[in-house]
């Protein structure tokens, strides 16, 4: 998505939860002890990913796709396809982005200067680069 990662996060794969350990999460498995083939075996397998406790971000995650290539892919996954901009961080969730995007596209509204000082000057939300986001995911340490 292109947050930063500073929030926790959860993966809700059927009736387990994989994340980053944490007291008050009990049930959660270690996410860095499973690996993306071993929780979503097949195509067509859908789990959530759950950022930010806080602001809530729910996203349906697909497995598209299957490679089995010999030698195998430099990149273990790889963006097929995508639409529209990363919120920004710490926005408030769904709602308080649908308050940011109306704020930064009214220069009448009463946060409009704000709310484009905070998130740098300019936002698109339409923007996506799909080369850009599968640099990052090559970039990844041990994809998973």
């Amino acid at each position: 998505m292109g947050w930063d990662g500073g929030h926790m996060h959860l993966f809700h794969v059927g009736k387990t939860d994989y994340g980053e350990t944490h007291p008050e999460l009990e049930h959660v498995v270690d996410q860095r002890k499973v690996r993306l083939c071993d929780v979503a075996p097949q195509a067509k397998k859908r789990f959530v990913w759950e950022y930010d406790m806080g602001d809530t971000w729910l996203h349906e995650i697909v497995v598209e796709k299957i490679n089995s290539a010999e030698p195998p892919l430099k990149a273990a996954a790889v963006c097929l396809d995508g639409a529209r901009a990363c919120p920004p961080e710490d926005c408030g969730g769904v709602y308080g982005y649908e308050d940011f995007l109306k704020a930064i596209r009214d220069p009448k509204h009463e946060s409009h200067d704000e709310m484009l000082e905070w998130i740098g000057g300019e936002f698109d939300p339409e923007a996506f680069d799909l080369k850009e986001t599968n640099k990052a995911l090559s970039r990844l340490k041990e994809p998973r």
